[in-house]
């Protein structure tokens, strides 16, 4: 088994037009671990095509996500590649949507552990390989996909990322350092500049309307998450007001959007069908 994946191994992602797929590893960051990548490659591809990384939800299901975009990767001209983290690599909640952030004992691992890493990581492989000659990316998760990415921009900044769009999470990371990780941000090293670079950031905090069933087994309903809400869709919109009345209370822009999507319910698919075109539009902005 290699260390690290080479770079002439993801030329997979691009084979042939539509899904592909390729196992990825990094020995400095998840060493003895494997994600696989799933992409949407258009039939126009070029290394100067945008490129999107998506995050699935706690179903592990990196191939279905791949699936919804191939259609938006077609005719939109983007590479579109879904990091998948399984269940055996990768267990649980800790390993994935709360990103390896602390061991067992509850200490801080090592940024370099984090699996929030792992879009950098795949990007400067795909640089390295010739397969994009883009130098920022764009950013899609659905459900604890949504909890990845936000939690991602959070606690690793916003370079190198376009455009954001965090969908029906389930709980969120409240910029506010009164409570303890997941749930807020006391005892992590978030500076005030990082806040304010997260606030000027143009996350698109997207729900569906239908989103509101909170009986299903994967509804976050810890004291933690229920304090944000009792729908996903409450924690969408307490999520937003949050941070916007931080950001006032800082004195700094805030260029986030909330983005109802009427007739969805927790449906990655029709979720993402959505976020596409803002994505792109968000793109065009930059």
């Amino acid at each position: 088994m290699p260390e690290s994946t080479p770079p002439s191994a993801l030329k997979a992602l691009i084979e042939k037009p539509g899904a592909n797929s390729t196992p990825f590893r990094d020995k400095s960051a998840f060493p003895g671990r494997m994600v696989t990548l799933r992409s949407a490659c258009p039939e126009n591809y070029s290394p100067d095509c945008p490129l999107m990384f998506t995050h699935h939800g706690v179903g592990r299901n990196g191939a279905d996500y791949r699936d919804y975009w191939l259609n938006f990767a077609a005719e939109q001209g983007w590479l579109v590649i879904v990091p998948e983290f399984s269940e055996a690599e990768f267990p649980d909640q800790p390993w994935y949507n709360r990103g390896n952030l602390m061991n067992e004992e509850g200490s801080l691992n090592p940024p370099s552990q984090w699996t929030y890493q792992i879009d950098r990581l795949v990007f400067a492989a795909l640089r390295d390989a010739g397969i994009t000659r883009r130098t920022s990316y764009s950013l899609f998760g659905h459900s604890a996909g949504s909890q990845f990415v936000h939690r991602m921009l959070t606690l690793l900044g916003t370079d190198g990322v376009d455009a954001a769009a965090a969908a029906n999470a389930g709980e969120y990371t409240l910029p506010l350092s009164d409570s303890d990780f997941p749930y807020g941000l006391r005892g992590l090293d978030v500076a005030p500049d990082r806040l304010a670079e997260y606030f000027a950031f143009p996350l698109i905090v997207m729900f569906g309307e239908e989103d509101v069933d909170n009986t299903t087994e994967n509804f976050p309903s810890s004291e933690g998450a229920m304090r944000q809400g009792s729908t996903r869709v409450e924690r969408a919109k307490f999520y937003f007001a949050t941070a916007q009345a931080k950001a006032e209370g800082m004195g700094v822009p805030f260029n986030w959007q909330l983005v109802p999507v009427p007739g969805v319910d927790h449906d990655g698919n029709r979720m993402s069908a959505a976020a596409g075109p803002l994505l792109v539009g968000a793109l065009k902005d930059r």
